[in-house]
Parts: C-alpha cells; structure tokens; sequence
C-alpha cells in the first residue's frame, strides 16, 4: 500500500534531480516549451488571439536550422551553434527566448495567406496584389526579360517564386521584429535584443562579402541579400573598407526608401509590393543566380538526392546568409487588432542616419558645413555604422537635446558636381560597449523552471517506487481459490503526458461545475452541523418558534442542534473496464462520474482512490488493474489520469474487488465506501456464471464484517443480475445522466450521519 507523501523526502529528491539537470534535458523539456507558450498566450491575449500556439524544442546540433514556424507551431532547435556556443544557461535560454520572440512576431503579425496568393500569381505570370511602379527606365527591360525567363521553363519559375519569397521573407523579418521589440519590451523584446546583437555582430562587411564572392562562396545576388537584411532588421550597413561607388551597395541605396516603407507599414500587400519591385530591381543579378541553382539541382538529381528545386534553392540562400531566418510558411492571416496609428520602427533613426550617409558621402567636399548641419552625418565616417546612438534613441533616452522644428525649410546643401570621395586617414574599426538589456528576472526564470524539472523527475521517480509498492501490496493479497493461478498487475501512468492534460482541461469546465453545485448546500449543512445552535422553520416539533407565528407555510417550531463532528470517510471507486462498457457511450459516462466524485471528494478533503478493471487477452491470465488516482497523491496529476479509463477486454470482478476492498480496510478513517460501476456480470475464460457470483456474494459480506460499505452502481443490462449478486447494496442507474449526481449522493449521505 502507498504511503502518505513525505514532502521532506520529496524535497530531498527535488534538490537531487535539480543538480543533475543537464542544458539538453533543461531545453527540451515540456515544462520550458509550456512556459514559452503560457507566455506567448499572456502576451497575445489582447489580440482576442484564440488559437494557443504550440511550441516544440529540440536538441539538434548537426542541423542547420534554429527556429520556425507555420503559425500554429513554434519549433525551436536549442542544440544549434548559435545557442550552445553562447556561455551560461541564462544566456542561452535568453537567446532560446528571443528565438521564440522572432517567431511568435511572424504568427502575430504575419500574412501567411497573401504570400501564398502571392505566388499563385506568380504561377500565372501575374503580379500580387498590383503591377510594380517602376522610376528607372531599365525597370521597364528587366521586368519584361523576368516575365520572358520564368515563361520559358517551369523551373525557372520555381525558383524566381522562391527567390521572391525569400525577398519577402528578409522584409517581413525586419517588419515584425521591429514591431515585437515595440509592443513587448519585456522578457520577448530583451530576448530579441540578445539574438539581434550576436546576429549583428556575426554580419559581415561588405568588404568580407566580395571576398566571399572571388572563393567562390558567394554570389553577387546573395551579398545584395545580406545588405538588405541588414538594413531592414538593423537599419545599417557594414561598408568595411568599400567606397559607396560600388554597385552592390549603390543597388541597396536605391532600395532604402522602399525597405523602409516596407518595415514600417502594417499592410502586407504594401511588402510583397515591394518585394516585387526589389525582385525586377536585382533582376539583372538574380537571373544568374537562378542558373546557379538549377547548376545545383541538377548535381543533386544525378546523386539521387530527393530535394525538389524549391528546398535546393532554400538551402543555398540560408547557406549564405548571416541573422536570416527559415522561410515562414502557413496557411492563416495575421491575428486582428485594434485599428491605430503605426508604431515607429525601433530602427528608423538608424535608417535614416544610414540615407543620411549616403547623402554626406557624395557631398564628402563639404563634409564640415556638413558636420555643423546634422548630428548623423556628423557622427557617420567609421567603417560601420555606430550602434549606440540608436539604442539610446530606441529607449527614448537621447544622450543630445533634439533640434527644434520649422516650418520652412533651411541649411539645404545645393547638388554639387563631384568626381570622387575623400579617403580618411586613421581611421578604426570601433566597437561600442554592450549595454545590457533591462531586465533582471532572466535568472529567476530559469531558477522557476528548473525547479519545475526537478519536481517532475522527483514525482517520477515516486511514482515508480509508489507503483512498484501497489503491485507487492497486491501479490500479497489472498484472493482465494478460484483465481489461484492468475496473475495480478497493477498499472499506473507515472508522468501524465501533455495529451491527458489537453483532453481533461478540455472537457472538464462542465463536469466541474457539477461537483461545485453537488456540494455547495452540503458545505453550509456540514458547517452548521459542526457548530450546533437553533435550527428553524421545522412543520414538527416540541418547540414554537414564536417569531414564525405570522407565517403560512406551517413551519412553526425549532429545535436546539447539539454540536456534531463529521464522521471521517475514505471512498474507493472501482470502474468496470470490460469490452461491452463501450457501448452506449457508458464508459463516457463512467469516466465523467469519476472525474465529478474526485473533484467532490477531494474539495473536502476526503480521501479517494479510483481503479479501473480487466483482463488480458484468452493467453493472457492476468487481472490488469489501472490505478487512476490514489488515496494521497505525489504529483497531483491524478485528475488527468482519469482521461485514460476505456473499455479494453473482460472483467473477473472479484480479484479486483477484493483489492479495492483491502486498500480500504487498511485506511484510519471511520467510514469506508467502496462504490462499483458495472454494466454486467463477471465474464472471463474459466470465471462466470454462478460460482463467480457467489465468489462476489462472498467478497461482500466479508469486507462488511470488517467495515466496508458497499455500493453497486448498475449501468447496464445486466441489472437484474447484479442486483440478485450484491442485495441491497444495488444502485439502478437508467438514466446514465444521472450517474455522477448519484455516485456522488452516497457519499453526501454518509457525510450527514
């Protein structure tokens, strides 16, 4: 028999199991995923967001992949380099943290369904949502020679609909995590801004991106790519050592006004619009990039290799890219909002430093009216864009006060005709100190969680030694002649699994609130009854009340209530689990009346246990017990066990009767209730009919004598039968609707003796 919990030993072992947590077994548990998407539902709640986002972490080093999703599941790969080379499971859980940030922005704000549309259209050699607005005559030609390759073959198709949906994808990630970092500055925003600044500082110049591209690493059309992600996320531009002549960078420049259009505006048609625009603007260098691929496609047909032209060109982009993320895809719209102004983007003053570099860089002769004119251009002539300047700005912390305002325009520098930049002298390669996101509960966080871990494995751990306990508790049952030779097996769920849990918490709204209303009046009663008093309003009695005089109902008399305690109870409920309780929807009910009884009893501190019944197959001679919920519970997980009763095989009634009956009988407390569900007789090979229904008769009266109350709770046809076995302890229930109030008025009965 279970003991009753030792919570010091449960404290001993919880300090034990939390030592031995490794960073594996600490990320890919359920208790982190749960807290992420308990998170995700606290946060997205004032979105009327209905769906609850799932959320799976893995531990895969060897893959290249480190976060996703399809906006239903967040999948998250902890074992990635980019998290396991960062120092201190708080760091990493912070960078784990921001992943999941990133992803959760696409599932918020994110329009699956357009970019879907989006290259439906393209498969019809249309543009979504409008035809692009082209300002450069070369637009017009390289639109036409874009729609005249992908026409050509389907291939090329395939791959300019990738190629565009990996442009939209590089918009769509600066677009949503600049909204994240506005609308959740907390624990979401600190653990985007962690991932942000290692994906910045692992972004290479443009001078590494050429020398990328003369190994053969690269291309000219990835490196463009790389520009714009970084502008759009971060709102600058590592040149390195590379004049703004160049073409790479030149292409991206023309581009700024329109990634920032796309970061900024909400409108999802507005982004793919542009992308559309960026696709013919770079169409010159995609096109070669396209034959690239098919190059590569076609070296892995001739290995045998499965991947289709889409995944090839998927790889080679995310190959080549530094801070990008894995292509969204899903089938669901943003989640609805409030209709209001646009946030402004938490990198828009660095774009606009950056396009204001550009403009001081091609007027370098007049670089000190230049200086006097403006702060950015003033601060903008190292090799890469300063940081600090813009986290300041992001914070609304400006370290300068701002300029104040006009209504006319003033200190325009007229165009001047130049030939060549100026080359700085001295100049270095600065890093700006780190300034640490606020927020100080990362490490109470993971404290939280691995406490949580600790008492799992903990409650485990019990759990095995309490089933390996019900089981010798069991064996050394006598169970008399008739089951001599058959085996007895006691079955328990250790760790409930997230599947029970969703299915109990699922259904159990309505069956709770029957056993809240079963024992509302009781509690007052019993409350009464412990304190004693006047008890009114009686139509019988020796006394008059001659207060109740005026009344009309006869209620006239009262009588003084003796102080009385409530006797102690322990209930054992045994469900029949036989193969016919699956028709009639009678092991539902079963199932809804245990979870009701729990509820009830254990609201008022009464000890309950609930077991389950059957065999194994005609081979198989062995009772098999369930136990759904002990009489002290470790993990307090026994309400989701229930969610696991079913019909399964036969039932031989007595040996699991018996064992009820002795899990009772060694309880202290006053009055002991074993209460049976059945829809029909003992049924198993070698145990029916007569001989078995006396060996029940005499289950009965013996546990009896020694102070058991039995009920038989009839649910089937078999009515008649049970009631001629178990006498005037039968309980007819017809209406199995009724079953939980019934079950759970034995009880109230025996509380008011």
């Amino acid at each position: 028999m279970a003991s009753r919990v030792n919570h010091k030993l449960v404290k001993q072992r919880l300090n034990e199991k939390r030592s031995s947590i490794s960073d594996r077994q600490f990320f890919v548990s359920r208790i982190l995923a749960g807290h992420f998407e308990d998170m995700a539902a606290v946060q997205t709640r004032r979105y009327n967001y209905q769906r609850r986002v799932r959320v799976v972490i893995v531990w895969e080093p060897k893959n290249r992949n480190v976060a996703c999703t399809d906006n239903m599941k967040i999948w998250i790969n902890a074992g990635h380099p980019m998290v396991t080379n960062v120092k201190g499971r708080e760091n990493r859980y912070q960078i784990v943290c921001g992943l999941f940030a990133h992803e959760l922005g696409h599932v918020l704000y994110t329009d699956f369904l357009s970019s879907q549309t989006h290259a439906n259209y393209l498969a019809a050699y249309r543009w979504y949502p409008t035809p692009p607005v082209f300002t450069m005559p070369a637009d017009v030609r390289r639109e036409n020679e874009f729609w005249e390759y992908v026409k050509l073959d389907k291939m090329n198709l395939a791959v300019a609909q990738q190629i565009a949906h990996h442009i939209s994808n590089i918009l769509e990630d600066g677009y949503i995590e600049n909204r994240i970092l506005n609308n959740f500055p907390g624990t979401l925003g600190c653990g985007l801004e962690e991932v942000r600044a290692s994906q910045f500082e692992k972004m290479p110049t443009v001078t590494q991106l050429i020398e990328k591209e003369e190994n053969g690493e690269m291309l000219i059309c990835e490196s463009m790519f790389q520009l714009m992600l970084a502008y759009a996320k971060f709102g600058e531009i590592k040149y390195g050592d590379e004049p703004l002549s160049d073409k790479r960078i030149k292409t991206v420049f023309g581009l700024l006004n329109e990634i920032d259009d796309a970061v900024k505006t909400r409108s999802s048609k507005t982004r793919l619009g542009i992308a559309n625009l960026i696709l013919i603007r770079c169409w010159d260098y995609i096109k070669e990039y396209c034959e690239i691929c098919k190059e590569q496609q076609k070296k892995a047909a001739e290995a045998d290799l499965s991947a289709d032209i889409s995944e090839t060109v998927a790889g080679m982009l995310k190959k080549s890219m530094s801070g990008s993320s894995s292509l969204g895809k899903g089938t669901s719209m943003p989640v609805p909002e409030k209709d209001g102004e646009e946030e402004a983007s938490a990198t828009e003053k660095s774009r606009a430093a950056t396009k204001t570099e550009a403009e001081s860089e091609k007027n370098e002769e007049n670089s000190e009216t230049a200086g006097s004119k403006s702060e950015s251009e003033d601060e903008d002539n190292d090799s890469s864009t300063s940081r600090e300047g813009e986290d300041e700005g992001s914070k609304g912390e400006s370290q300068e006060p701002p300029e104040n305002v006009s209504e006319t325009e003033t200190g325009r520098l007229p165009l001047v005709q130049t030939t060549e930049v100026s080359v700085p002298e001295g100049g270095t390669v600065e890093h700006e100190e780190y300034k640490r996101a606020v927020y100080d509960k990362a490490a109470s966080d993971i404290d939280r969680m691995l406490d949580k871990m600790a008492e799992k494995a903990a409650c485990k751990e019990m759990e095995n030694e309490r089933l390996s306990e019900l089981n010798e508790f069991a064996q050394n049952i006598s169970y008399g002649n008739i089951h001599s030779g058959v085996n007895i097996r006691v079955n328990r769920i250790t760790e409930v699994d997230d599947v029970l849990i969703e299915q109990y918490q699922a259904i159990c709204g309505p069956l709770l609130n029957i056993s809240r209303q079963l024992k509302k009046n009781l509690v007052k009663q019993l409350e009464d009854s412990r304190r004693g008093g006047k008890q009114t309003g009686l139509l019988m009695g020796r006394k008059l009340d001659t207060h109740a005089i005026h009344r009309n109902d006869g209620k006239l008399f009262y009588k003084n209530v003796l102080p009385n305690e409530t006797p102690e109870l322990a209930v054992g409920l045994l469900l029949d689990e036989s193969g016919s309780m699956g028709c009639c929807d009678r092991c539902t009910y079963a199932r809804a009346a245990a979870i009701i009884l729990y509820d009830f009893c254990r609201s008022l501190n009464i000890p309950v246990a609930v077991y389950g019944h059957s065999t194994g197959a005609r081979s198989d001679q062995t009772v098999q017990l369930y136990s759904y919920a002990e009489f002290d519970s470790i993990d307090n997980d026994d309400r989701y066990r229930m969610m696991d009763i079913r019909a399964r095989n036969n039932n031989r009634d007595g040996a699991p009767l018996r064992y009820t009956a002795e899990q009772l009988v060694a309880r202290s407390e006053q009055v002991k209730i074993l209460i049976l569900v059945s829809d029909g007789q003992p049924a198993d090979y070698g145990y029916m009919g007569t001989a078995a229904e006396e060996d029940l008769r005499g289950i009965k009266k013996e546990y009896q004598r020694k102070g058991v109350l039995f009920v038989a709770a009839a649910i089937g046809d078999d009515k008649q039968n049970i009631e001629r076995i178990y006498g005037d302890s039968f309980m007819d229930i017809t209406d199995l609707q009724q079953l939980p109030v019934k079950l759970t008025s034995v009880v109230k009965r025996h509380i008011r003796v």
